[in-house]
């Protein structure tokens, strides 16, 4: 059903397209990485939650 404005090939409210497996995967090593560097700060390890940070900023250049 193509409404008028709308191109033919544009979606409908509420279609959704797949995600892929990996990038599921990469948002998760993200998260994680991220909650890592987060619990390390408040712990006091502030050059391991660094390091944390850069686990988390090398595994979001995969998403790009």
């Amino acid at each position: 059903m193509v409404w008028r404005g709308m191109r033919r090939n544009a979606r409908r409210i509420g279609e959704n397209d797949v995600m892929d497996v990996t990038r599921v995967a990469w948002l998760t090593t993200v998260f994680v990485a991220l909650l890592t560097a987060l619990l390390l700060l408040l712990a006091g390890y502030t050059g391991y939650a660094g390091l944390g940070l850069a686990v988390a900023a090398s595994a979001a250049i995969n998403l790009l």
